[in-house]
Protein backbone atom coordinates (compact mmCIF):
# COMPACT_ATOMS: atom_id res chain seq x y z
CA UNK A 1 0.00 0.00 0.00
CA UNK A 2 2.45 2.62 -1.37
CA UNK A 3 0.87 6.11 -0.08
CA UNK A 4 2.23 9.25 1.58
CA UNK A 5 1.70 9.05 5.29
CA UNK A 6 -0.90 11.87 5.18
CA UNK A 7 -2.67 10.20 2.51
CA UNK A 8 -2.88 7.01 3.62
CA UNK A 9 -5.94 5.60 2.66
CA UNK A 10 -8.78 4.66 5.33
CA UNK A 11 -10.26 0.79 5.09
CA UNK A 12 -12.84 0.58 6.92
CA UNK A 13 -14.48 -2.71 8.58
CA UNK A 14 -18.34 -2.57 9.84
CA UNK A 15 -18.12 -5.78 12.53
CA UNK A 16 -15.83 -7.42 14.56
CA UNK A 17 -17.09 -11.15 14.97
CA UNK A 18 -14.86 -13.83 13.59
CA UNK A 19 -14.94 -12.44 9.78
CA UNK A 20 -14.12 -8.77 11.02
CA UNK A 21 -11.70 -9.75 13.52
CA UNK A 22 -9.49 -11.33 11.24
CA UNK A 23 -9.99 -9.02 8.44
CA UNK A 24 -8.31 -5.94 10.51
CA UNK A 25 -5.86 -8.42 12.29
CA UNK A 26 -4.74 -9.39 8.33
CA UNK A 27 -4.89 -5.88 7.60
CA UNK A 28 -2.64 -4.61 9.57
CA UNK A 29 -0.32 -7.18 8.99
CA UNK A 30 -0.19 -6.58 5.62
CA UNK A 31 -0.46 -2.35 5.44
CA UNK A 32 2.91 -2.31 7.43
CA UNK A 33 1.42 0.93 9.11
CA UNK A 34 0.60 2.28 5.38
CA UNK A 35 -3.18 2.18 5.84
CA UNK A 36 -5.50 3.59 8.50
CA UNK A 37 -7.62 0.14 9.62
CA UNK A 38 -10.72 1.18 11.49
CA UNK A 39 -13.12 -1.28 13.03
CA UNK A 40 -16.76 -0.22 13.60
CA UNK A 41 -18.90 -2.32 16.41
CA UNK A 42 -21.14 -1.90 19.30
CA UNK A 43 -18.97 -3.74 21.72
CA UNK A 44 -14.70 -2.97 22.39
CA UNK A 45 -14.48 -6.90 22.19
CA UNK A 46 -14.61 -10.12 19.88
CA UNK A 47 -16.81 -12.57 21.35
CA UNK A 48 -15.70 -16.01 20.74
CA UNK A 49 -19.11 -17.16 20.29
CA UNK A 50 -18.60 -21.17 20.38
CA UNK A 51 -17.87 -20.98 24.21
CA UNK A 52 -21.02 -18.82 24.96
CA UNK A 53 -22.64 -21.87 26.46
CA UNK A 54 -20.37 -22.16 28.68
CA UNK A 55 -21.20 -18.97 30.25
CA UNK A 56 -24.60 -19.81 30.43
CA UNK A 57 -23.80 -23.09 31.87
CA UNK A 58 -21.27 -21.30 34.36
CA UNK A 59 -18.15 -23.15 33.78
CA UNK A 60 -16.46 -19.84 32.36
CA UNK A 61 -16.61 -16.20 33.25
CA UNK A 62 -17.60 -14.11 30.42
CA UNK A 63 -14.08 -12.17 30.52
CA UNK A 64 -12.65 -15.42 29.04
CA UNK A 65 -14.45 -15.09 25.94
CA UNK A 66 -14.23 -11.84 25.35
CA UNK A 67 -11.29 -10.58 23.41
CA UNK A 68 -10.15 -7.21 24.00
CA UNK A 69 -10.08 -5.43 20.11
CA UNK A 70 -7.50 -2.86 21.61
CA UNK A 71 -4.96 -4.84 23.28
CA UNK A 72 -4.93 -7.69 20.24
CA UNK A 73 -5.62 -5.26 17.47
CA UNK A 74 -3.07 -3.14 18.00
CA UNK A 75 -3.15 -0.04 15.23
CA UNK A 76 -6.74 -0.17 15.03
CA UNK A 77 -8.85 2.65 15.46
CA UNK A 78 -11.78 1.25 17.11
CA UNK A 79 -15.22 3.08 16.89
CA UNK A 80 -17.83 2.50 19.02
CA UNK A 81 -21.25 2.54 17.54
CA UNK A 82 -23.62 0.35 15.10
CA UNK A 83 -23.86 1.00 11.16
CA UNK A 84 -27.11 1.56 10.03
CA UNK A 85 -26.63 3.32 6.61
CA UNK A 86 -23.94 2.99 3.45
CA UNK A 87 -23.40 6.27 0.73
CA UNK A 88 -21.68 4.02 -2.13
CA UNK A 89 -21.52 7.49 -4.06
CA UNK A 90 -20.09 9.80 -1.33
CA UNK A 91 -18.13 6.15 -0.08
CA UNK A 92 -19.05 7.16 3.81
CA UNK A 93 -20.71 5.05 6.66
CA UNK A 94 -23.41 6.25 8.85
CA UNK A 95 -23.25 5.27 12.50
CA UNK A 96 -25.07 5.04 15.79
CA UNK A 97 -23.11 5.59 19.20
CA UNK A 98 -23.59 3.69 22.26
CA UNK A 99 -24.91 6.78 23.73
CA UNK A 100 -27.22 7.68 20.51
CA UNK A 101 -24.52 9.96 18.87
CA UNK A 102 -24.61 10.44 15.41
CA UNK A 103 -21.44 10.08 13.26
CA UNK A 104 -20.22 9.46 9.81
CA UNK A 105 -17.14 7.64 8.40
CA UNK A 106 -15.25 8.13 5.10
CA UNK A 107 -13.70 5.04 3.46
CA UNK A 108 -11.10 4.45 0.98
CA UNK A 109 -11.72 0.26 0.92
CA UNK A 110 -14.76 -0.90 3.09
CA UNK A 111 -15.36 -4.78 4.35
CA UNK A 112 -19.02 -5.25 5.67
CA UNK A 113 -18.66 -8.01 7.99
CA UNK A 114 -21.73 -7.38 10.29
CA UNK A 115 -22.47 -10.60 11.02
CA UNK A 116 -26.12 -11.48 11.92
CA UNK A 117 -28.89 -11.53 14.24
CA UNK A 118 -31.76 -13.77 15.37
CA UNK A 119 -33.83 -15.62 13.26
CA UNK A 120 -37.56 -15.33 14.41
CA UNK A 121 -40.50 -17.16 13.23
CA UNK A 122 -44.15 -15.59 12.88
CA UNK A 123 -44.63 -17.88 15.64
CA UNK A 124 -47.60 -16.36 18.22
CA UNK A 125 -45.91 -15.34 21.38
CA UNK A 126 -42.18 -15.90 20.88
CA UNK A 127 -41.23 -12.41 20.51
CA UNK A 128 -42.40 -11.79 23.71
CA UNK A 129 -41.66 -14.71 25.92
CA UNK A 130 -38.77 -16.84 24.59
CA UNK A 131 -34.70 -16.31 25.61
CA UNK A 132 -32.55 -15.83 22.59
CA UNK A 133 -28.65 -17.06 22.67
CA UNK A 134 -26.08 -14.10 20.52
CA UNK A 135 -24.32 -12.44 22.66
CA UNK A 136 -22.99 -12.05 26.14
CA UNK A 137 -25.97 -10.30 27.99
CA UNK A 138 -28.27 -13.00 27.07
CA UNK A 139 -26.10 -16.02 28.36
CA UNK A 140 -25.50 -13.88 31.26
CA UNK A 141 -29.58 -13.38 31.82
CA UNK A 142 -30.07 -16.83 30.83
CA UNK A 143 -28.22 -18.41 33.73
CA UNK A 144 -29.37 -16.59 35.84
CA UNK A 145 -32.83 -17.24 34.74
CA UNK A 146 -32.09 -20.62 35.09
CA UNK A 147 -30.78 -20.48 38.93
CA UNK A 148 -34.09 -18.33 39.97
CA UNK A 149 -36.31 -21.18 38.65
CA UNK A 150 -34.49 -23.82 40.19
CA UNK A 151 -34.61 -21.17 43.56
CA UNK A 152 -38.55 -20.51 42.81
CA UNK A 153 -39.16 -24.06 42.46
CA UNK A 154 -37.91 -25.40 45.96
CA UNK A 155 -39.79 -21.96 47.36
CA UNK A 156 -43.62 -23.25 46.28
CA UNK A 157 -45.65 -26.05 47.64
CA UNK A 158 -47.44 -25.80 44.70
CA UNK A 159 -46.29 -29.08 42.43
CA UNK A 160 -48.16 -28.10 39.42
CA UNK A 161 -45.66 -24.70 39.61
CA UNK A 162 -43.25 -26.51 41.06
CA UNK A 163 -42.79 -28.85 37.54
CA UNK A 164 -43.20 -26.38 35.51
CA UNK A 165 -40.41 -23.99 36.66
CA UNK A 166 -38.18 -27.18 36.57
CA UNK A 167 -39.04 -27.39 32.94
CA UNK A 168 -36.82 -25.62 30.09
CA UNK A 169 -37.33 -25.82 26.49
CA UNK A 170 -35.00 -25.30 23.99
CA UNK A 171 -36.19 -24.84 20.36
CA UNK A 172 -33.17 -25.38 17.31
CA UNK A 173 -30.87 -29.11 18.09
CA UNK A 174 -28.01 -27.02 15.90
CA UNK A 175 -24.86 -26.26 17.49
CA UNK A 176 -26.10 -23.40 19.77
CA UNK A 177 -29.24 -25.26 20.68
CA UNK A 178 -27.33 -28.69 21.12
CA UNK A 179 -24.93 -27.40 23.57
CA UNK A 180 -26.96 -25.11 25.39
CA UNK A 181 -29.79 -27.50 26.36
CA UNK A 182 -26.39 -29.96 27.26
CA UNK A 183 -24.48 -26.84 29.44
CA UNK A 184 -27.86 -26.15 31.36
CA UNK A 185 -28.93 -29.37 31.82
CA UNK A 186 -25.95 -29.95 33.81
CA UNK A 187 -25.92 -26.51 35.79
CA UNK A 188 -29.74 -26.77 36.67
CA UNK A 189 -29.07 -30.26 37.62
CA UNK A 190 -26.61 -29.10 39.78
CA UNK A 191 -28.07 -26.34 41.89
CA UNK A 192 -31.02 -28.90 42.01
CA UNK A 193 -28.46 -31.36 44.11
CA UNK A 194 -28.52 -28.62 46.72
CA UNK A 195 -32.10 -27.81 47.45
CA UNK A 196 -33.23 -31.19 49.36
CA UNK A 197 -37.01 -30.42 48.74
CA UNK A 198 -36.26 -30.91 45.20
CA UNK A 199 -35.31 -34.31 45.41
CA UNK A 200 -38.90 -35.55 43.85
CA UNK A 201 -38.55 -33.04 40.84
CA UNK A 202 -35.56 -33.35 38.89
CA UNK A 203 -35.05 -30.52 35.86
CA UNK A 204 -36.80 -31.85 33.06
CA UNK A 205 -35.03 -30.53 29.72
CA UNK A 206 -36.71 -30.16 25.73
CA UNK A 207 -34.96 -29.90 22.96
CA UNK A 208 -36.77 -29.38 19.74
CA UNK A 209 -36.58 -29.20 16.33
CA UNK A 210 -38.13 -29.74 13.17
CA UNK A 211 -35.57 -32.15 11.23
CA UNK A 212 -34.84 -35.46 12.09
CA UNK A 213 -31.94 -35.75 13.77
CA UNK A 214 -29.75 -33.37 16.30
CA UNK A 215 -27.44 -31.24 14.78
CA UNK A 216 -28.84 -31.22 11.53
CA UNK A 217 -26.79 -31.54 8.42
CA UNK A 218 -24.17 -33.07 10.21
CA UNK A 219 -22.13 -37.03 9.86
CA UNK A 220 -24.91 -39.47 11.11
CA UNK A 221 -22.21 -40.40 13.74
CA UNK A 222 -21.67 -37.14 15.22
CA UNK A 223 -25.61 -36.57 15.57
CA UNK A 224 -26.05 -39.93 16.71
CA UNK A 225 -23.84 -39.63 19.52
CA UNK A 226 -24.88 -36.28 20.34
CA UNK A 227 -28.40 -37.34 20.65
CA UNK A 228 -27.25 -40.66 22.74
CA UNK A 229 -25.12 -38.27 25.28
CA UNK A 230 -28.49 -36.02 25.56
CA UNK A 231 -31.02 -38.84 26.28
CA UNK A 232 -28.61 -40.50 28.50
CA UNK A 233 -29.03 -37.38 30.83
CA UNK A 234 -32.78 -37.63 30.81
CA UNK A 235 -33.06 -34.95 28.36
CA UNK A 236 -36.07 -35.25 26.09
CA UNK A 237 -35.20 -34.70 22.34
CA UNK A 238 -38.26 -34.47 20.27
CA UNK A 239 -37.45 -34.37 16.95
CA UNK A 240 -39.89 -33.47 13.75
CA UNK A 241 -41.41 -30.72 16.29
CA UNK A 242 -41.45 -27.04 16.91
CA UNK A 243 -43.49 -24.65 19.15
CA UNK A 244 -46.36 -23.38 17.45
CA UNK A 245 -47.70 -21.23 20.12
CA UNK A 246 -45.90 -19.54 22.89
CA UNK A 247 -47.24 -18.31 26.72
CA UNK A 248 -46.05 -17.34 29.52
CA UNK A 249 -46.85 -19.93 31.51
CA UNK A 250 -45.64 -22.72 28.71
CA UNK A 251 -45.81 -23.67 25.27
CA UNK A 252 -47.75 -25.64 22.55
CA UNK A 253 -45.74 -27.83 20.32
CA UNK A 254 -46.76 -28.58 16.77
CA UNK A 255 -47.93 -32.06 17.67
CA UNK A 256 -50.13 -30.36 19.84
CA UNK A 257 -49.48 -30.93 23.44
CA UNK A 258 -49.11 -28.34 25.85
CA UNK A 259 -45.84 -28.38 27.98
CA UNK A 260 -46.53 -25.69 31.54
CA UNK A 261 -42.62 -23.87 31.68
CA UNK A 262 -41.41 -20.30 32.17
CA UNK A 263 -38.31 -20.92 29.66
CA UNK A 264 -38.25 -21.25 26.20
CA UNK A 265 -34.63 -20.66 24.72
CA UNK A 266 -35.15 -19.53 20.78
CA UNK A 267 -31.77 -21.44 18.87
CA UNK A 268 -33.26 -22.11 15.52
CA UNK A 269 -30.46 -20.32 13.57
CA UNK A 270 -29.99 -16.78 12.63
CA UNK A 271 -30.37 -13.89 9.53
CA UNK A 272 -28.04 -11.97 7.60
CA UNK A 273 -27.97 -8.22 10.37
CA UNK A 274 -30.36 -5.43 8.67
CA UNK A 275 -27.54 -3.31 7.27
CA UNK A 276 -27.54 -6.01 4.18
CA UNK A 277 -30.50 -4.75 3.43
CA UNK A 278 -30.64 -1.28 4.54
CA UNK A 279 -26.57 -1.04 2.47
CA UNK A 280 -28.69 -0.74 -0.56
CA UNK A 281 -26.69 -3.53 -2.58
CA UNK A 282 -27.56 -6.48 -4.39
CA UNK A 283 -28.36 -9.04 -1.87
CA UNK A 284 -29.33 -13.09 -2.49
CA UNK A 285 -31.28 -14.85 -0.12
CA UNK A 286 -30.85 -11.99 2.28
CA UNK A 287 -27.01 -12.17 2.40
CA UNK A 288 -24.98 -9.53 0.73
CA UNK A 289 -24.00 -10.40 -2.56
CA UNK A 290 -20.16 -10.98 -3.28
CA UNK A 291 -18.24 -12.64 -6.08
CA UNK A 292 -15.40 -15.14 -5.84
CA UNK A 293 -12.90 -12.44 -4.65
CA UNK A 294 -15.76 -11.48 -1.26
CA UNK A 295 -15.92 -8.31 -4.01
CA UNK A 296 -19.79 -6.70 -3.86
CA UNK A 297 -20.25 -6.42 -8.14
CA UNK A 298 -20.03 -3.30 -9.37
CA UNK A 299 -18.00 -1.97 -6.39
CA UNK A 300 -14.39 -2.80 -6.45
CA UNK A 301 -13.92 -0.60 -3.24
CA UNK A 302 -16.63 -2.86 -1.19
CA UNK A 303 -15.58 -6.38 0.41
CA UNK A 304 -18.18 -8.79 1.97
CA UNK A 305 -17.31 -11.35 4.80
CA UNK A 306 -18.95 -13.85 6.96
CA UNK A 307 -22.73 -14.84 8.00
CA UNK A 308 -23.65 -11.56 5.93
CA UNK A 309 -22.59 -12.69 2.30
CA UNK A 310 -23.52 -14.99 0.35
CA UNK A 311 -20.04 -16.17 -0.81
CA UNK A 312 -20.25 -18.88 -3.77
CA UNK A 313 -19.65 -22.03 -2.91
CA UNK A 314 -16.96 -23.15 -5.66
CA UNK A 315 -17.26 -26.70 -4.31
CA UNK A 316 -20.59 -26.96 -4.87
CA UNK A 317 -22.49 -24.65 -7.96
CA UNK A 318 -24.92 -22.52 -7.38
CA UNK A 319 -24.61 -22.88 -3.69
CA UNK A 320 -23.31 -20.13 -1.15
CA UNK A 321 -20.96 -21.05 1.84
CA UNK A 322 -22.52 -22.16 5.41
CA UNK A 323 -22.76 -20.03 8.18
CA UNK A 324 -19.77 -21.09 10.33
CA UNK A 325 -16.96 -19.49 12.37
CA UNK A 326 -15.14 -21.58 10.32
CA UNK A 327 -15.94 -19.91 6.51
CA UNK A 328 -15.84 -16.82 8.66
CA UNK A 329 -12.30 -16.84 9.43
CA UNK A 330 -11.22 -17.91 6.27
CA UNK A 331 -13.18 -15.29 4.59
CA UNK A 332 -11.99 -12.07 6.97
CA UNK A 333 -8.30 -13.46 6.43
CA UNK A 334 -8.66 -13.70 2.30
CA UNK A 335 -10.50 -9.89 2.22
CA UNK A 336 -7.53 -8.81 3.88
CA UNK A 337 -5.09 -10.30 1.35
CA UNK A 338 -7.70 -8.98 -1.85
CA UNK A 339 -7.56 -5.48 -0.11
CA UNK A 340 -3.89 -5.47 -0.16
CA UNK A 341 -4.00 -7.09 -4.33
CA UNK A 342 -6.22 -3.95 -4.60
CA UNK A 343 -3.12 -1.66 -3.47
CA UNK A 344 -0.67 -3.78 -6.01
CA UNK A 345 0.62 -6.07 -2.75
CA UNK A 346 0.17 -10.05 -4.03
CA UNK A 347 -2.39 -11.35 -6.36
CA UNK A 348 -6.24 -11.55 -5.58
CA UNK A 349 -7.29 -14.85 -4.99
CA UNK A 350 -11.10 -16.26 -4.85
CA UNK A 351 -12.32 -18.34 -1.93
CA UNK A 352 -11.98 -21.88 -1.34
CA UNK A 353 -12.15 -24.03 1.24
CA UNK A 354 -11.90 -27.81 2.59
CA UNK A 355 -14.31 -28.86 5.37
CA UNK A 356 -11.62 -29.42 8.67
CA UNK A 357 -14.57 -31.13 10.50
CA UNK A 358 -16.73 -29.66 13.87
CA UNK A 359 -16.64 -29.94 17.42
CA UNK A 360 -19.30 -29.89 19.64
CA UNK A 361 -18.92 -29.48 23.33
CA UNK A 362 -21.50 -31.96 25.45
CA UNK A 363 -20.51 -30.47 28.96
CA UNK A 364 -19.52 -32.82 31.62
CA UNK A 365 -16.44 -35.20 29.90
CA UNK A 366 -18.91 -35.84 26.45
CA UNK A 367 -18.28 -34.01 23.35
CA UNK A 368 -18.84 -35.17 19.57
CA UNK A 369 -16.27 -34.25 17.16
CA UNK A 370 -15.12 -35.09 13.43
CA UNK A 371 -11.36 -34.00 13.15
CA UNK A 372 -10.66 -33.89 9.47
CA UNK A 373 -13.54 -36.06 9.33
CA UNK A 374 -12.49 -38.73 11.59
CA UNK A 375 -15.87 -39.56 14.32
CA UNK A 376 -14.98 -39.00 17.89
CA UNK A 377 -17.14 -39.24 20.97
CA UNK A 378 -16.75 -39.42 24.68
CA UNK A 379 -13.40 -37.83 26.62
CA UNK A 380 -11.37 -37.98 23.30
CA UNK A 381 -13.15 -36.06 21.87
CA UNK A 382 -13.64 -33.93 24.75
CA UNK A 383 -9.90 -33.28 24.49
CA UNK A 384 -10.22 -32.73 20.63
CA UNK A 385 -12.75 -30.20 21.57
CA UNK A 386 -11.14 -28.13 23.93
CA UNK A 387 -8.27 -28.24 22.41
CA UNK A 388 -9.29 -26.80 19.65
CA UNK A 389 -11.05 -23.81 21.31
CA UNK A 390 -7.57 -22.89 23.17
CA UNK A 391 -6.12 -22.85 19.46
CA UNK A 392 -8.88 -20.82 17.83
CA UNK A 393 -8.97 -18.00 20.92
CA UNK A 394 -6.91 -15.19 19.96
CA UNK A 395 -6.06 -14.05 23.69
CA UNK A 396 -7.29 -14.96 27.28
CA UNK A 397 -6.49 -19.18 27.08
CA UNK A 398 -4.86 -19.57 30.49
CA UNK A 399 -7.83 -17.65 31.56
CA UNK A 400 -10.36 -20.35 30.01
CA UNK A 401 -7.95 -23.07 30.69
CA UNK A 402 -8.03 -21.85 34.21
CA UNK A 403 -11.70 -21.85 34.52
CA UNK A 404 -12.21 -25.49 33.09
CA UNK A 405 -9.72 -26.95 35.87
CA UNK A 406 -11.94 -25.03 38.44
CA UNK A 407 -15.15 -26.33 37.04
CA UNK A 408 -14.13 -29.76 36.91
CA UNK A 409 -13.26 -29.98 40.67
CA UNK A 410 -15.90 -27.98 42.18
CA UNK A 411 -19.26 -27.10 41.54
CA UNK A 412 -21.03 -24.35 39.43
CA UNK A 413 -21.82 -21.18 40.96
CA UNK A 414 -25.09 -21.58 41.89
CA UNK A 415 -26.14 -17.38 42.46
CA UNK A 416 -28.16 -15.16 40.61
CA UNK A 417 -26.10 -11.69 39.29
CA UNK A 418 -29.25 -9.74 39.70
CA UNK A 419 -29.65 -9.43 35.78
CA UNK A 420 -33.14 -10.68 35.60
CA UNK A 421 -35.50 -7.70 35.28
CA UNK A 422 -38.37 -8.45 33.47
CA UNK A 423 -38.08 -9.33 29.83
CA UNK A 424 -33.98 -8.03 30.19
CA UNK A 425 -32.94 -9.07 26.78
CA UNK A 426 -35.40 -9.41 24.24
CA UNK A 427 -35.42 -11.70 21.64
CA UNK A 428 -35.39 -9.53 18.82
CA UNK A 429 -32.42 -7.34 19.61
CA UNK A 430 -30.73 -9.15 21.68
CA UNK A 431 -29.88 -5.80 23.36
CA UNK A 432 -30.51 -5.06 27.49
CA UNK A 433 -33.35 -3.43 28.06
CA UNK A 434 -32.56 -1.35 31.45
CA UNK A 435 -35.34 -0.31 34.02
CA UNK A 436 -35.22 3.92 34.10
CA UNK A 437 -34.69 3.39 37.99
CA UNK A 438 -31.28 1.33 37.28
CA UNK A 439 -29.92 3.33 34.26
CA UNK A 440 -30.21 6.74 36.98
CA UNK A 441 -28.75 5.22 39.81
Amino acid sequence: MHARAHHRPRIVVVGAGFAGYQAARRLLRRSRGAADVVVVNPTDYFLYLPLLPEVAGGVIDPRAISVPLQDTLPGVRLVLGEVDGVDTAARTVSYAGPEGERGTLGYHRLVLAAGSVNKLLPIPGVAENAHGFRGIPEALYLRDHLVRQVELADETDDPAERAARMTFVVVGAGYTGTEVTAQGQLLTADIAARHPRLRGTPPRWLLLDTADQVLPGMHARMSEAAERVLRGRGIDVHLGTSVREATADGVRLTDDRFVPSRTLVWCVGVRPDPLVEQAGLPTDEGRLRVDAHLNVPGHPEIFGCGDGAAVPDLHRPARYTALTAQHAIRQGRLVADNIAASYGIGQPRRYRHRDLGFVVDLGGWQAAADPLHVPLSGPLARAVTRGYHLAALPANRLRTATDWLITAVSARPGVQLGLVEGQAVPLDTGAPQVPAAQRSG
